[in-house]
């Protein structure tokens, strides 16, 4: 009950890393008519480029085998030479044929897929051996979906094939009186016939079927928000585990710069909203941020700098546009010197004449 419900709120498509998963464990969208459709196709073209020299070498080498029989010694060892040259003419003249087909056969899967190199199929699982998850695939819409699609077939194949043959009927009926050499080409002609409409019926066949294939695939690749979620938490993090050490990061450096405070120039305020700390030395480019912030953050800075004598000075407007242009331990920006020095200038003629008095 609670698989099914959770199937039902699969309503999301997948995200890419979902598709990719699928891939790894050798999920993907296949159908089994689009390697079928290549294969025939691939067995048509054989036919149609080298039915002719196979027959014509494998006629020559039977021929040479049959004029020579007399010749050929059967007893012990001496045999094999014949087979091993008859093997080697028969592999000579088949071995293209085959290539093609199997380069077909492996062109069929990767124009659906990338090569995929999976053991995940192999593992065990109970479920193929379970007696209701087999009923549940006997009775299911690829069941019902492979049922229809081979019905269909075999009535388009043979609808097509008794509408080519049945006009050639008379000719078929002749062939027992012709001569052997005569059989090849009308035989050769009529399969012709008949492969080519086979392969124009199986592509619309192998086309429909793929596509239902692919949305059968997409279906099951769809997640839940619960799902998304998961998912999220995966690769991203828990957001709360982040949100935690986020919190850490910042206790860190609240406490690093309220230990800054102490040594700093001057501080600019807004006067309680911001509060940013500046340090300056002879010798140093430019005077450095050593702590900023805001509201409560920026009531501790005050505090720590009255309680170790550091200037306050207030300049809201300056005050705003360090904290959002300087981050901490870095120079103020060179359009800033001006202003920051006017500060900084104020606070040393202060801190003079406190010393002269």
């Amino acid at each position: 009950m609670a698989e099914g419900q959770d199937e039902q709120d699969k309503s999301e498509d997948p995200t890419q890393k979902r598709l990719d998963d699928a891939l790894k464990r050798g999920d993907v969208a296949k159908s089994q008519e689009v390697n079928t459709w290549f294969v025939i196709a691939a067995g048509t073209l054989v036919v149609m480029a080298f039915a002719g020299s196979m027959s014509h070498n494998l006629s020559a080498s039977m021929r040479g085998l049959l004029a020579n029989s007399y010749d050929i010694r059967v007893e012990g060892r001496s045999f094999l030479p014949t087979v091993q040259k008859i093997g080697i003419e028969v592999i000579a003249a088949v071995a293209i044929p085959l290539l093609l087909l199997m380069l077909a056969a492996l062109v069929g899967n990767m124009i659906q897929h990338r090569l995929v190199w999976s053991g995940e199929s192999l593992k065990p699982k109970l479920s193929k051996i379970s007696p209701l998850a087999g009923l549940k695939r006997l009775f299911s819409k690829q069941a019902l979906m492979n049922f229809a699609k081979g019905l269909a077939k075999l009535v388009l194949l043979g609808a097509v094939m008794a509408a080519l043959l049945w006009p050639e009927r008379t000719r078929l009926d002749m062939l027992v009186t012709l001569d052997p050499a005569a059989i090849l080409p009308m035989t050769q002609s009529l399969a012709l016939q008949l492969l080519g409409a086979v392969v124009a019926i199986l592509a619309f066949v192998a086309a429909a079927d793929f596509l239902f294939q692919y949305r059968q695939w997409f279906e099951r690749q769809k997640m839940s928000f619960r799902d998304l979620k998961q998912e999220f938490k995966d690769t991203e993090g828990d957001p709360h585990v982040k949100a935690k050490i986020r919190q850490i990061r910042e206790g860190r450096i609240r406490k690093r710069m309220m230990a800054a405070v102490p040594e700093a120039s001057v501080v600019i305020t807004n006067p309680t909203h911001y509060a940013v700390a500046l340090k300056y030395e002879r010798g140093m480019n430019a005077p450095v941020c050593v702590a900023k912030g805001m509201d409560a953050i920026a009531l501790k800075i005050r505090e720590v700098a009255e309680a170790n004598s550091v200037p306050i000075v207030e300049n809201p407007p300056l005050a705003r546009t360090l904290h959002a242009t300087v981050e901490v331990d870095g120079e103020i920006p060179a359009e800033h010197y001006q202003a920051v020095a006017e500060v900084i200038g104020y606070v040393m003629r202060l801190n003079r004449g406190a010393k002269g008095r």
